[in-house]
Order: C-alpha cells, then sequence, then structure tokens
C-alpha cells in the first residue's frame, strides 16, 4: 500500500507577519524584537488531540480544549509553538534574564567584538528606595535633589569607565580582558528562542509585580505587543488561569474557610500552627507567608488586621 506524500503548509500568523523584525522599544536603549516563530494556537489544539486521540471529542470548541489545557496544567502541546526574538538589554538584567535556562541562547560577545557604546542610565526621578520587608526589592522613591545627585554620579562612573576601557583597546589590550570594568548598566544582544509552555512561565514571573521593574517592561512587551498576537487565545486562558489567577495550599484554604464561616478564633489560632503568624509580645505579626496569604486574600475582597506587620 503506498503512502501519499502529504503537503503542509507553513503555519503563518498575519498579525506576526506585520512585526517581523520590528524594535519595539524598552528603556532609554533597550529593544525587543521578533525573529521567527513556529506554530500558533491551531497548533496546541492539534498537537492536544493527537495525544489523547478520540477522548478528547468532548471538547469539541478549541477555545475551551485550550483553556482547559491550561486550567489543568498541562504542558507539551504549549511546547509545540517557538518563538525567537532578538533583545537588547542591560548587562544586570540579563543576569536575571539568563536564569531562565529553558531557552536556546546566543549572546553579543565582548571577547570578539567591542563592546556596546550603551549604558542604561537613570533620570532623577527613577531611582528607588529598599523596601523594608522584601529583601530583593524596591519601595518609593528618592527625593528629587539626591535623585539629581545620583544620576550625577552615575554619568560621571558611566563616563569614566568608558574612557578607561576605550583606552585599554587603543593601547591592544585583548578585547576578553579590556571589558572586564565594564558597568553591568552596559548594553548586550541576545537571540533567544523558547517554547510557549516555558515562555509562560518566563511571564509569569517577570510579568509579576513584584518583579523588578526594568525586567517587567520588558516581559510586557514580549506579552502585550508579541505573544498576545500570536496565540490570542492561549493568551487569553494564560491570563485568566496564571498570570491573574490566586493559589492556596491546603493550609490556607482551611485558614479561609474558618474566616468565611465566621470562626476567627480558630483562624488565629491555625495561623500560629502553620507560621503565617508568630507572637510579638502582647499581639501577633505575621511571616512572610502570611503577609502573602494577606495579600490574596485582600485580591478576593477579604481584609485581615495581620497582613501588615
Amino acid at each position: 500500500m503506498s503512502k501519499k506524500k502529504e503537503r503542509l503548509d507553513r503555519t503563518r500568523v498575519p498579525e506576526l507577519e506585520e512585526i517581523l523584525g520590528q524594535a519595539f522599544p524598552v528603556l532609554d536603549d533597550g529593544f525587543v524584537r521578533l525573529i521567527d516563530y513556529m506554530g500558533n494556537d491551531d497548533s496546541i489544539v492539534q498537537a492536544a488531540r493527537v495525544s489523547y486521540g478520540k477522548g478528547t471529542k468532548s471538547v469539541s470548541d478549541d477555545r475551551g480544549l485550550i483553556r482547559y489545557l491550561m486550567r489543568h496544567r498541562h504542558t507539551t502541546p504549549f511546547e509545540m509553538c517557538e518563538i525567537k526574538l532578538h533583545v537588547r538589554v542591560p548587562m544586570d538584567l540579563w543576569r536575571q534574564w539568563i536564569r531562565h535556562r529553558t531557552a536556546n541562547v546566543n549572546e553579543y560577545s565582548t571577547r570578539y567584538s567591542l563592546a556596546i557604546d550603551r549604558a542604561r542610565t537613570t533620570q532623577p526621578g527613577e531611582w528607588r528606595l529598599q523596601a523594608e520587608l522584601n529583601r530583593q526589592g524596591s519601595e518609593g522613591g528618592v527625593d528629587t535633589d539626591i535623585g539629581e545627585h545620583l544620576t550625577q554620579r552615575e554619568t560621571e562612573a558611566q563616563g569614566f569607565l568608558k574612557e578607561i576601557y576605550e583606552e585599554r583597546i587603543e593601547l591592544g589590550v585583548a578585547r576578553e580582558q579590556a571589558r572586564k570594568d565594564l558597568p553591568l548598566s552596559t548594553y548586550t544582544e541576545a537571540y533567544w528562542k523558547i517554547d510557549l509552555h516555558n515562555l509562560m512561565h518566563f511571564l509569569n514571573l517577570r510579568m509579576d509585580h513584584k518583579a523588578q521593574l526594568e525586567i517587567r517592561l520588558y516581559a510586557e512587551t514580549i506579552g502585550e505587543k508579541i505573544v498576545r498576537k500570536w496565540v490570542p487565545q492561549a493568551w487569553e486562558a494564560f491570563m485568566d488561569y496564571r498570570h491573574g489567577s490566586v493559589s492556596l495550599s491546603s493550609d490556607e484554604v482551611e485558614i479561609l474557610s474558618l474566616i468565611n464561616s465566621g470562626q476567627i478564633d480558630k483562624a488565629d489560632a491555625l495561623l500560629l500552627e502553620t507560621g503565617f503568624t508568630v507572637p510579638d509580645g502582647n499581639t501577633v505579626k505575621p511571616t512572610l507567608e502570611g503577609r502573602e496569604l494577606a495579600g490574596k486574600l485582600e485580591r478576593i475582597g477579604i481584609t485581615v488586621p495581620w497582613g501588615k506587620g
């Protein structure tokens, strides 16, 4: 029995074809540019139905199937879609970015090429204070006069280090050594290829309000300017069931149930027992986990007295 060759056409998304190669600006000199892509919403559906066989016929609506897959944390159908981006990003942010090891990466090398002659600058009103409760985050801004001083010092430092680097190059020092004192604000570039499942994990973390503002701007640009156009149904499901959702542990569900039924004393006792709050003199104060639970409850309209601390 002969097998006929099946003619396959490459999946194309008109909305993405229009923006191929377009640089979306981020920060003062960064950008995100779409280079290539594979698959779309139909590819997710196709992969799921091949995998599940006849049993999936009960979910006949493509949107419904994608939402089912997202809701129940299926992964491989979303891995059938891939995207390749060209990004320009300051080195300090790139250190956070590259921690997501599920992508294929090729970065601009200052061993072979001269360093990019741009560094991320900070305007006087952009300096942020260290958060008191979140050791890895910021909260509020510095006074304007202090901000102006910090920006001036930044300009001086970046100019001095640039001068040193260029002097070394002119004197024939190897590029791999001349670069060693470049500031982390120096821009780098990379090609970054990743499947949709792992991209959504990246976006869910880096679009979070607790993520550093600068990398959040990159993630929001990727999500809103590219992914939303690429896989609109998957993006909708992602925003509903992943990025916009609230997850509760078994302890948190029990605490919420006690609060909802008016058993406040039992809820307070359970908070202490599970470590959401700790004794503080004649009262209690929330731990980090307790403050996070308070934030979750506030999102669904429940304000609790132990949430600040």
